[in-house]
C-alpha cells in the first residue's frame, strides 16, 4: 500500500507501484501456499494473477510434492468474467467460489477447473467456506486482494496475519481503496495486531502482522 494507506489510486487502476523486491517477497509467500483467493474485481483490473517464476521455489514446490503453482480461487457472487482475459490462459489451476447463479454460467465450459456454487445471500459465510477448503486439503491460503474480500474476511475473524509492504508515495483520494475496504469498525471492536517483523529494504517498509484473539 501507499505511505498514505491506499491499495490503488481513487481510479482503482491496478496497483504497479511496489518495487521488483516487493514483488519477490509476495512470490515468496505464494510459493508457501496451498491456495490463494482473489477478489472478482481484483483479477477484473489486473486481467492476469501473479504467478511462481523463481526455480529455487519452483524446485522446493515439486520436493513437497505440490503443484508448480497453487489454486486460484477467484471470488466473485456475480461470476462475470471476460474470457479473453490473459488470467485463463496463464499456466495455473482456477477454481471459482461464486453463487449456484454465477456457478451456472460456466458450469458448460472449461475455463475453471472447479466451480464452488457455495455463496448464498449477501454476505459470504467464511467460516463454513474455509472448513469446506480444508476438507479439499487447502489449509494455507494467502489472500492477495482487494480489500473489499479482506475486510469481509476480517469481519468475521477468519484472517491470521497480515503481510503488508509500505511503498513510497502518496496516492490520497476520499474513494481510493484502503487494505480494507470497509465502512469501518469503532475503535472499541476494531481488530488488533501483533507486529512480528519489520524490514526496511530500500525505500520500502515490509510489515508482518498477526491478528491478536483472546
Amino acid at each position: 500500500m501507499s505511505a498514505d494507506g491506499k491499495i490503488a489510486d481513487y481510479r482503482r487502476s491496478p496497483a504497479r507501484f511496489g518495487s521488483n523486491r516487493d514483488r519477490h517477497h509476495l512470490e515468496q509467500l505464494i510459493s508457501q501456499m496451498d491456495a490463494v483467493l482473489l477478489g472478482g474485481n481484483t483479477i477484473r483490473a489486473y486481467g492476469s494473477s501473479l504467478l511462481i517464476t523463481d526455480p529455487q521455489l519452483l524446485i522446493h514446490r515439486q520436493t513437497l510434492g505440490q503443484l508448480p503453482q497453487p489454486f486460484h480461487i477467484i471470488c466473485s457472487g456475480t461470476g462475470e468474467f471476460d474470457a479473453d482475459m490473459r488470467f485463463f490462459q496463464q499456466p495455473l489451476p482456477r477454481w471459482l467460489l461464486t453463487t449456484p447463479m454465477g456457478a451456472r454460467y460456466w458450469q458448460p465450459y472449461s475455463y475453471f477447473d472447479s466451480i464452488l456454487p457455495l455463496i448464498s445471500g449477501v454476505e459470504a459465510d467464511w467460516t463454513s467456506i474455509l472448513y469446506h477448503l480444508g476438507e479439499l486439503r487447502l489449509r494455507h491460503i494467502a489472500v492477495l486482494g482487494g480489500g473489499r474480500l479482506i475486510a469481509s474476511l476480517l469481519a468475521q475473524d477468519c484472517i491470521d496475519e497480515l503481510q503488508i509492504t509500505l511503498c513510497p508515495l502518496l496516492l490520497g483520494g476520499e474513494t481510493a481503496p484502503s487494505p480494507v475496504d470497509h465502512p469501518g469498525f469503532l475503535a472499541s471492536v476494531a481488530p488488533r495486531l501483533k507486529l512480528l517483523s519489520v524490514n526496511a529494504i530500500a525505500d520500502e517498509v515490509f510489515l508482518h502482522y498477526r491478528l491478536c484473539r483472546p
